[in-house]
């Protein structure tokens, strides 16, 4: 796993960086876990990661970064839109770490100043023993706006659909090798 800080002068909204991958989540915060097996065999396991950390997970739930956005690189800010009915809701990262092993692939994110929550989430796809291939998305979270406190459960309900949304992407993901 490898980690940077950032470059572009933003700074972190909370200070447990890196938390997201280490299996202890931070009390003060929400918690998100959540898994779904993708199916099996190494052709997967290479399309499934490649998809997380060249964002087409997150195009395909919904969340776009911007333009020219290169694939995922610890210390890199990204910068994503979110179409919530006809608002678009911008929100500013920094991937905060990135994982490259041989059997595990994906990368962490941290919110930066603005972003309507502060924590981290992390994606990562592994592939296990069996060669099944997994992706796993785990979050911590609390509201860092205004809006997003004064929304409380609503503000909940719409993180959890776009875990939903994260999860199905990869899990309807062509057999066909990515762009």
């Amino acid at each position: 796993m490898r980690r940077a800080p950032g470059r572009s002068g933003r700074a972190l909204t909370y200070p447990e960086v890196g938390a997201s991958l280490t299996g202890e989540l931070p009390p003060g915060y929400r918690h998100q876990r959540h898994r779904v097996r993708l199916g099996t065999g190494r052709a997967l396991f290479e399309r499934s990661a490649a998809a997380v950390t060249g964002w087409e997970l997150h195009r395909r739930a919904g969340v776009r970064p911007a333009l020219g956005t290169p694939p995922a690189v610890a210390g890199s800010d990204v910068d994503l839109t979110a179409a919530l009915g006809p608002l678009a809701l911008r929100m500013s990262c920094r991937v905060v770490a990135v994982v490259d092993e041989p059997d595990r692939r994906g990368f962490a994110y941290g919110t930066l100043t603005g972003h309507p929550e502060r924590g981290e989430e992390a994606f990562v796809v592994h592939r296990d023993a069996d060669d099944a291939v997994w992706l796993e998305v785990v979050a911590f979270s609390r509201p860092g706006r205004w809006y997003t406190r004064l929304g409380g459960p609503l503000a909940r309900d719409a993180q959890r659909a776009a875990t939903r949304r994260y999860l199905r992407a990869l899990v309807e993901l062509p057999a066909a090798p990515l762009p």
